[in-house]
Order: C-alpha cells, then sequence, then structure tokens
C-alpha cells in the first residue's frame, strides 16, 4: 500500500509519537492501518481483540516492538478499559460483520456492534482519549437486516454520546461509513477466488444487486480524513462507484485463465437490491466535500416549536446508493481486481 498516495503531513506529525489503539485491530482494516501507521512513528499502537491465533499472526508478521497486543472482547468492559489508559487516539474497527451469522445470532449482533462499541466509548473517556473514530457500513442505511439494525443503533450511540459531550471535551467521537471493501476477510470476491481454485462454478446471489467497490485504501484513507476533520458527532462517507454482482463475477473470471462458469442461488437472508451510503433524510445535512461527504449531526432540541420552519424539501434530496453512483463495467472492475495483491 502507497504510504505517501494515503497520509497527508498533517497527518504524519498528528501520528508521530502517539498511543494508537485499534479494536478488531486483527481484521482486514486493521492490518492495513498497521501498515500505514508503523512507518509514522507512533510511540505504541495497541491491537485489542479476542483472537489469540490472529494476534500471534501479526506479531510475527511484523517484528515490531512497537506492536502491543491484548486479548480482550469489546463486550467486557472490565477486559479492555485498562488497555486505553494513556492512549491519544483510538479507532473502532471491532464488529460482527457477516450478515447470515448476525440475522441467526441477533442477540449476539447487539453484544458486539451496539453494546461493545459503548463500552469502548466509555473505555475512551475514562482513559483520555483524545479522538476516536468508529467504523460503520453502508448496511446501516435503511437497514434491513440484523448487522445493519446494530450498526445503525451504534451510529446513534455514537452520535448521541458525542452530542451529549459537545465540542469542549477533550474527547470527541465521530464515525465514517463503508462500502464494501474488496478482499476484506469473508467478502465475496476472495470466495469467487477460492471457488475458481477448487475448479467450481462461482455462486452469485441476484445478478442485479448493486454494490459499492472501495479498496482498503479507500477505508484507510476515509477514516484518516474522518480522523483529521472530523468534529464532535460527525459521520462521514467516501463517494465510491458501484458494480452488480454479474459483473462482479464476469470481471473475476476474466482475471483467470479457467472458468468453470456461475451458478445462481438466490438471495441471502436480508440482503439489499443496492445498498445506501447517505439517505434522502440525510441529505439536507451532508456537506459535499468532494470526494467525501461530511454529515453534521441533527442539533435540534425535543422542543421543535423553536426549530419549526418550512421543510417541504426535506425530502426532496435523493440518496447516495449503489443504484445511483458511477456504475462500473466489467473491464473497469478487472482493473480494479487486478491490483489487489490476493488476484495477483
Amino acid at each position: 500500500m502507497n504510504i505517501n498516495s494515503i497520509v497527508t503531513n498533517i497527518e504524519q506529525e498528528i501520528l508521530r509519537d502517539k498511543v494508537i489503539l485499534i479494536t478488531g485491530g486483527t481484521g482486514s482494516f486493521g492490518n492495513a492501518m498497521v501498515d500505514i501507521l508503523l512507518p509514522l512513528s507512533p510511540k505504541e499502537i495497541r491491537i485489542v481483540s479476542r483472537d489469540e491465533k490472529k494476534q500471534d499472526d501479526m506479531r510475527k508478521k511484523y517484528h515490531d516492538d512497537r506492536l502491543k497486543f491484548f486479548i480482550g472482547d469489546i463486550r467486557d468492559y472490565d477486559a479492555i478499559k485498562g488497555c486505553f489508559i494513556g492512549v491519544d487516539y483510538c479507532f473502532a474497527a471491532a464488529a460482527l460483520k457477516q450478515i447470515p451469522s448476525c440475522e441467526f445470532f441477533p442477540l449476539e449482533a447487539i453484544k458486539t456492534n451496539i453494546l461493545g462499541n459503548i463500552n469502548v466509548m466509555n473505555a475512551c473517556l475514562e482513559g483520555g482519549v483524545k479522538k476516536a473514530v468508529f467504523l460503520s457500513t453502508d448496511k446501516a442505511a435503511y437497514p434491513v437486516s440484523t448487522m445493519g439494525m446494530t450498526k445503525a443503533l451504534m451510529e446513534k450511540a455514537v452520535i448521541s454520546k458525542a452530542v451529549a459531550l459537545g465540542e469542549k471535551s477533550s474527547t470527541q467521537f465521530c464515525l465514517t461509513r463503508f462500502g464494501n471493501v474488496m478482499c476484506s476477510r469473508g467478502s465475496v470476491i476472495p470466495l469467487f477466488i477460492q471457488q475458481i481454485k477448487n475448479k467450481n462454478p462461482i455462486t452469485i446471489t441476484n445478478p442485479k444487486m448493486t454494490r459499492f467497490m472501495m479498496s482498503l485504501q479507500d477505508a484507510v484513507k476515509l477514516v484518516l480524513h474522518s480522523f483529521i476533520n472530523g468534529k464532535q458527532g460527525e459521520l462521514f462517507v467516501m463517494k465510491a462507484p458501484a458494480c452488480s454482482i454479474q459483473t462482479l463475477a464476469d470481471a473475476v473470471l476474466s482475471c483467470f485463465s479457467e472458468n468453470f462458469g456461475i451458478r445462481y442461488i438466490g438471495t441471502r437472508h436480508s440482503e439489499k437490491l443496492y445498498e445506501t451510503l447517505v439517505t434522502s433524510e440525510e441529505m439536507p445535512r451532508a456537506i459535499d466535500e468532494g470526494d467525501f461527504y461530511r454529515i453534521v449531526p441533527d442539533l435540534r432540541s425535543l422542543d421543535y416549536k423553536e426549530t419549526l420552519t418550512d421543510d417541504t424539501s426535506y425530502h426532496s434530496l435523493p440518496a447516495y446508493t449503489s443504484e445511483s453512483t458511477k456504475q462500473l463495467s466489467v473491464s473497469e472492475v478487472r482493473d480494479l481486481l487486478l491490483k489487489l495483491e490476493l488476484v495477483n
């Protein structure tokens, strides 16, 4: 990953000699962040997760004394609160992310995605963390799945706490909302590649489904942009192109010499035809910053008489969805795929 194309001079100076903590840090995003952060001369990077095997893999991969590992589940406040003492900045990535598993075990998704991240907020406040960025998903906008609903409530909890703390608080909370991150752990592209390696047809659900396409580099850019520019309670979205699942499947097959075809298996539990990154209700509060949308919190009180205005245009702005954004062709998706290490 090209560090110079992602990190600005401002970010380098702010992160230098700082203690940084990443929850769920053994995942795809955590590894990408560590790749970016280590060359920036941080004092320490703390990885908090419950997976000792992945922690051991990272320890052997990096061999860097600045990388510290803590076994702890964000569901258990007592297990994680000590990890936050002396931390300057936190990137909160721990989550249950698989739609089917969250559908079958919704209470587990609630414990991690909502209650766990409330624990992270409280640990940040108790530990004196200056700023925390919480990672969310397009599935939190108009959610129909348990995963999306729990992420949506996580967003609400973070924004509510941030608004209550106010701008003068020594701790700031902001958020990011991702589209699909290509080749992230558990995503569909690695599945397609494994199916091809096993000489099987690749399986797709509904060929007309569209999804935003983001690289891990894009995800890191978005989080760093939010970290540097985000104010209390703000949510950031990166504009991204999209493609249909059929286009993605055709593009993956075009990267390999062997083609075992496509098998259509039907829509899985609680999958949507398209995803939304900014809802029409959020659009009036969304500031277009070129490559990003900054969504500011709604600061109105419950006394609506004080803020009553003519809002007939409130729902007139269209949502930003994977249907309305730029649609990639097979060749454009193939070009993106060929930049990924796993595909090569």
